[in-house]
């Protein structure tokens, strides 16, 4: 079997649906009310039946638990323009989760502060 593709499908269609979810929030859905939403990841399922969508915020306006119940509750919205965007036989269900990466680097990044600091 010969594989011409850099990578699987799956990594394909979370490139794809990444780049599809950016462009609903900045065309369709305004979320200018709880703050600047920025998608970091897509995982879709093997199965491509569910996706897993990871977002930061900037200059939140609401608690992050509001936030995350806010954007669920669009999630049937961002499927419906996905569905004119995407070729797939099924669009995937989406589940928006915060993604904690970033707050999780500063908190590294402070240990590793202090650690320096105490050494000396």
């Amino acid at each position: 079997m010969n594989q011409n593709k850099p990578y699987n499908r799956i990594d394909r269609v979370n490139n794809q649906v990444l780049d599809v979810i950016n462009d609903i929030l900045l065309k369709n859905i305004n979320l200018s009310n709880i703050g600047f939403i920025t998608i970091s990841c897509v995982k879709v399922a093997p199965d491509l039946r569910s996706a897993k969508i990871f977002y930061s915020v900037i200059n939140p306006r609401l608690p992050l638990e509001k936030i995350n119940i806010e954007l669920n509750k669009k999630r049937k919205a961002f499927k419906k323009f996905m569905g004119l965007k995407l070729q797939l036989k099924h669009i995937p269900d989406l589940r928006f989760y915060y993604d904690e990466t970033y707050t999780y680097e500063k908190k590294i990044e402070k240990l590793i502060k202090n650690i320096k600091t105490n050494k000396k």
